[in-house]
């Protein structure tokens, strides 16, 4: 049972405490490619000027992924965020069952692979199409297929889902191709084995948070229905679309490969169906699409038909979506909401739809409900159904209305936000855009901390993981951008490597504690134990160190 925690020396902070998370805002050298050292931000450079400021590691290892070449990702970075801990994550639980071969004696690959050796059907594979190692990484889905022809499965469709967006923007047939050898190398009179269906991973299926639930009914209709235009293979289908529409991999439309004059690969009754991503977010609603009943009202199905499904992991533990899956999700305990609702300090989390999920259901360690209805408020402002680089302000000055509001409340003594701008936009790889965006952020951070101060309080101002720092692909010799054959810069749509800062502001400081600026091997989990201490409260042994004495 987790304990209440225990006054500290340090009697804390008089007003509010409250973490702001600008989320994909990462420290990089200014190289042209950096859209947050572009952006005209006078509140945040006063900040790091002006105030203590640690760089925290945000990816790899720190974050509980396989290596430190893995970038860091929203949802490992709140989970270490509010976990105080840093736990095994997705990419790396999947690597170590895979190569340990437990995934394979696993009950629902078990059932999988009986359903369709006794009915005769297909195995299907559906997921995010790359080695990004954010979502889903292609090692995983190669070796489910050799796994699945050495246990007799005769026909296996594979619906792929472009990425462009945590890998290169247009590096889809890097891995298209490859895969097709690797695919004719399996493929025999007795396994029947090809690429069913695709597009673009923000045109369909990967859709979260509800926001746009059209995605999720688009992808249906591509991979279950076969419903869509038809090409003779994945490769056809990007050449076209890219000649015709001119856009990167994340929002090429859907397709649907043809054999025999008819789509390859509908799902029927007495098919098994995997999910191979391993991140939850974004699958919470595909998954919700196949196991849905009668009372499934998102979109109308056309047809349902009667499958075994299972996820690589459990997508949400309180809910059990989905019912079936391949590997065991971390179990991610005494977090730093368990620890202040038991002391009995009243909490607020809010963003918009994009990032809601994240100061709430990441931020809790997979958790969808809260610890205490009385003692946790949650508030999601509605995003908007745009492309982002359309609107790269996005909801910032909504949300910041309603914090302000609930700061001067006096409600609540810890409260948590995160601006999805920098990360959201970051990935559309408008630099431009971008840049706009960490202006309209640094416009809400200069209203906030007003009225930190005013109400004697305190604020973290921290990230999750670099996106906006580093907006064109680097050449690592020279650290200049990187230019194609024209002299254009190549865009990059994906989270960096980069360090993200913390910066501790307290403009009542009185030397009472001391901010460890300079030292190295800070990570996000440290900042759960930075909280509490500055709320005036000893961590409890099991968190990493704080980053403050």
């Amino acid at each position: 049972m987790v304990q209440a925690l225990k006054k500290g020396k340090f009697k804390g902070v008089t007003g509010p405490l409250l973490t702001i998370v600008m989320d994909g805002v990462g420290l990089a050298p200014d190289n042209g490619g950096n859209a947050v050292a572009a952006a005209h931000t006078p509140t945040l450079d006063r900040l790091m000027r002006d105030y203590p400021t640690v760089r925290l590691k945000a990816h790899g290892t720190a974050v509980g992924l396989p290596s430190d070449d893995d970038m860091g990702n929203s949802e490992v970075g709140h989970n270490a965020l509010g976990a105080g801990q840093v736990f095994a994550q997705g990419a790396k639980l999947v690597s170590n069952s895979i190569e340990s071969g437990k995934i394979f004696t696993s009950s629902a690959w078990a059932a999988a692979v009986s359903q369709v050796k006794s009915s005769g059907g297909t195995l299907h594979f559906l997921g995010l199409f790359s080695d990004g190692n954010v979502h889903s990484h292609l090692d995983h889905l190669r070796a489910l297929i050799v796994r699945a022809k050495a246990d007799g499965i005769a026909r296996v469709r594979v619906h792929i889902l472009l990425d462009g967006r945590d890998v290169g923007e247009t590096s889809a047939l890097d891995y298209v191709r490859p895969f097709e050898e690797f695919l004719s190398g399996l493929r025999a009179p007795d396994f029947d084995i090809l690429i069913a269906s695709g597009g673009g991973r923000m045109k369909i299926t990967m859709d979260r948070y509800e926001a746009n639930w059209a995605m999720v009914e688009l992808g249906w209709k591509t991979h279950v229905l076969g419903e869509g235009r038809r090409f003779a293979s994945a490769e056809e289908a990007i050449t076209t679309y890219r000649r015709e529409y001119g856009v990167i991999d994340q929002d090429l439309p859907p397709f649907v490969i043809e054999k025999d004059g008819k789509p390859a690969g509908t799902v029927e009754d007495g098919d098994s169906v995997i999910f191979f991503n391993f991140r939850g977010d974004r699958s919470l609603e595909i998954s919700r699409a196949f196991e849905g009943g009668e009372e499934f009202s998102a979109f109308d199905r056309v047809r349902v038909p009667k499958v075994y499904y299972a996820g690589m992991l459990e997508y949400d533990g309180d809910a059990h979506i989905p019912s079936h899956y391949l590997v065991n999700p971390p179990e991610i305990s005494n977090t730093m909401s368990e620890y202040l609702v038991a002391t009995g300090i009243p909490e607020l989390a809010i963003s918009e739809t994009q990032k809601y999920g994240h100061v709430t259901y990441f931020w809790n360690g997979n958790r969808s409900g809260k610890f205490s209805e009385e003692l946790e408020t949650y508030i999601e402002v509605p995003s908007d159904v745009v492309p982002f680089e359309q609107r790269p302000w996005m909801k910032c000055a909504e949300i910041t209305d309603r914090l302000i509001e609930c700061l001067e409340s006096g409600k609540y003594k810890y409260l948590r936000v995160n601006f999805p701008n920098g990360d959201m936009v970051g990935h559309t790889g408008n630099f431009l855009a971008t840049e706009c965006s960490m202006e309209a952020l640094d416009l809400q951070l200069a209203r906030i901390l007003p009225v930190i101060e005013r109400l004697h309080g305190a604020a973290i101002i921290t990230a999750d993981h670099g996106n906006a720092d580093e907006m064109y692909e680097i050449d690592k010799k020279t650290g200049a951008p990187k230019t194609d054959a024209n002299g254009n810069r190549k865009a990059k749509t994906s989270h960096t490597l980069n360090p993200v800062p913390c910066i501790v502001f307290d403009p009542e400081y009185d030397g009472r504690y001391t901010v460890k600026v300079g030292q190295e091997g800070f990570g996000l989990s440290n900042l759960a134990a930075t909280t509490v201490r500055l709320l005036g409260y000893e961590p409890p042994a099991m968190w990493d160190d704080a980053i403050l004495d």
